[in-house]
Formats: structure tokens, sequence, C-alpha cells
């Protein structure tokens, strides 16, 4: 899963258009202010393990809340961070399940509209920390058999890790 965070003043959207996998809404238009902006994105691996995917993205979505002190989070599905996305019905279980799982921890959730295009605005904070990016992965690095989806070349992390150290 990929998320795109950034620390907004405020966020606004509304519904444009719906796609074939779109969710049915009834709300077409939202907004949100002083929050976490979460552009979200799941990918093919991700199908592996969904439990671990919306496990790590609460985890790293709860530690920026907390660096930011910030107690809302708008959930943005974003299908462009990535060139191997999920199932449509996977990535809106995978939100889904983000969503409840954040407003356990207290935190106020909204969650834009999955499959539909949408117009937005968003105001940045513009400090050091108001953008960041974060890549949650099903797997532990022990059992990672990840293939490189740009040029189908196994990823060996402690090979990586180990010719790291090596320099």
């Amino acid at each position: 899963m990929r998320l795109l965070t950034i620390h907004a003043n405020s966020i606004r959207y509304k519904v444009k258009r719906k796609t074939p996998i779109a969710e049915e809404i009834t709300k077409k238009e939202d907004e949100m202010r002083d929050c976490l902006v979460v552009f979200s994105c799941v990918e093919k691996l991700d199908e592996k393990n969904t439990g671990k995917v919306v496990a790590g993205a609460k985890k790293e979505i709860i530690d920026i809340t907390r660096q930011l002190k910030t107690k809302s989070v708008m959930l943005f599905p974003f299908a462009h961070l990535t060139q191997t996305l999920s199932t449509p019905a996977v990535a809106l279980q995978v939100l889904i399940g983000l969503e409840k799982e954040l407003k356990k921890e207290g935190l106020n959730v909204k969650r834009a509209p999955f499959g539909w295009y949408k117009e937005f605005e968003i105001k940045d904070k513009g400090h050091p920390l108001s953008e960041l990016s974060r890549t949650i992965c099903p797997y532990d690095s022990t059992d990672c058999d990840f293939v490189c989806p740009h040029c189908s070349n196994p990823i060996k992390i402690k090979d990586a890790e180990k010719h790291e150290k090596e320099r």
C-alpha cells in the first residue's frame, strides 16, 4: 500500500463522475479542517495479506497524527500512486477496514468516495513534516517474494542490506 500524507489546513472535495467501479454514495461533497490527508493506494501485492496492510497503515497514520498533534484524518483513495493496483473490491475492503480501525483509536475519520472522479482543493500547512510518504508491505522481510513490477527481478532485501553494510 502506498500512502502520501499532507498535513492540511483544509481539504474539500466534490464528486464529479462515477467510474464503473464506484461505490454507492449519498454524500457528493465534504470537507475537513486541520487534518491529515492520506492519499492512499492499495497495490496488487497487498492482496496477499490485507490484515497486515491495514494494521501497518493504521500504525503509520497514528504515528504521524501524534507527531502533528491532530486527531482528524481524511482518507482519500488515490490510484495514481502505483502502476500495480489491487482489484477494486480488495482496495475498497482495505480502505473501509482502515477507516474503522482509525475510528477505534478515537480519531475523527472521513473517507472520500472510492471509484469517483473528484475535484478537490487542499491547503497544505507547509512545515517540514507536512508532506510524507509511506509504503506498507504485507510481508515480513524474512518471507518476502516480491518481484519488482518494473523489471520482473526479485528484490532481495537481505542481499541489499548486506551490500549496503559492505559499502
